[in-house]
C-alpha cells in the first residue's frame, strides 16, 4: 500500500521529491507552498484528508508553524528545514505531547550521515593530539539562506562530541547552482588530513527524505538519519 506524503513547502526539493515518490512506494496527495499555506492555514483535516507522513523542506518560520499544527492532526513527518535549532526544545515538546513520530536531519543523504560517522572517528583519534587544529568549509547554491549549513553544524556538533575540545573554524561560501559540499579538515605542524563529501544531485536528499517518511510509517519518537540508517 503506498505511503500518502503531504509537501510542504514546494521549491527545489519539494519537486525533487514529488518526482521520486513513486518510485518509494509514495503517494503526494498534498503539495502547500506559500501561495496555499501561508502561516499554515493550508493544513487543515479538510485539506490534508487522510495523509500518513508530511515532508517539510520550507524554510525555519513556516517549520515552527506548520509542526504544531500537523502534530495535531497526528501526522508523522520528515524534516529537512533548517535553521531553527533555537526552537528545537519547544518542537520536541509538541512531538512528544501529539504521541507522533518525527525523523530530523540537516542533510538527508545517505553518504552524508555515513560522512559525519566517519569525521567523528576523525575527531576522536584527533582529539589526542593539541598540535592539530580542525576546520570545516561548506559551499552551497546562491540562493541558500542559512550559513553555515545544518550540515556543517552537526558536523561541528559530532566531533564535539567525540572529544574533540579545540576550537573549530566554520566557513561557508554561497554560489552558483552548487548542491552541497563539506570539507573537514586537520592541521598539524608538517600535515594536513582533509575529508571531503561532495553532492552531484539533490536527488539524493530527495531519495533519503522518502526513505525516511517509509521508515517511520508506525514509529513515534524523535529521530535522525541515523536511527533509519541503524547507525548507532
Amino acid at each position: 500500500m503506498s505511503l500518502k506524503v503531504a509537501l510542504v513547502g514546494y521549491g527545489r526539493m519539494g519537486k525533487e521529491i514529488d518526482a521520486l515518490s513513486e518510485s518509494h512506494g509514495c503517494e503526494v496527495t498534498a503539495r502547500l507552498d506559500i501561495h496555499n499555506n501561508a502561516r499554515s492555514e493550508g493544513i487543515d483535516k479538510s485539506t490534508l484528508g487522510e495523509v500518513d507522513v508530511a515532508i517539510d523542506f520550507s524554510v525555519a518560520p513556516a517549520l515552527v508553524e506548520n509542526l504544531p499544527k500537523l502534530a495535531a492532526l497526528g501526522i508523522n513527518m520528515v524534516i529537512g528545514t533548517t535553521g531553527w535549532g533555537d526552537q528545537e526544545a519547544a518542537m520536541k515538546k509538541v512531538v512528544a505531547d501529539a504521541g507522533i513520530g518525527v525523523v530530523v536531519a540537516a542533510n538527508f543523504s545517505v553518504g552524508v550521515t555515513v560522512f559525519q560517522g566517519i569525521v567523528e572517528r576523525a575527531a576522536s583519534l584527533f582529539s589526542r593530539h593539541e598540535d592539530f587544529g580542525a576546520w570545516i568549509h561548506e559551499t552551497h547554491h546562491a540562493s541558500k539562506r542559512d550559513a553555515p549549513s545544518g550540515t556543517a553544524l552537526a558536523l561541528e556538533t559530532g566531533a564535539q562530541r567525540s572529544g574533540y575540545e579545540a576550537p573549530i573554524d566554520i566557513s561557508s561560501t554561497r554560489v552558483g547552482s552548487m548542491p552541497g559540499t563539506h570539507t573537514v579538515g586537520f592541521d598539524g605542524p608538517f600535515e594536513t588530513i582533509a575529508l571531503t563529501h561532495t553532492t552531484r544531485s539533490r536527488a539524493t536528499f530527495a531519495q533519503g527524505a522518502l526513505e525516511a517518511a517509509q521508515w517511520l510509517r508506525g514509529k513515534r519518537g524523535w529521530f535522525t538519519m541515523r536511527d533509519v540508517l541503524a547507525l548507532d
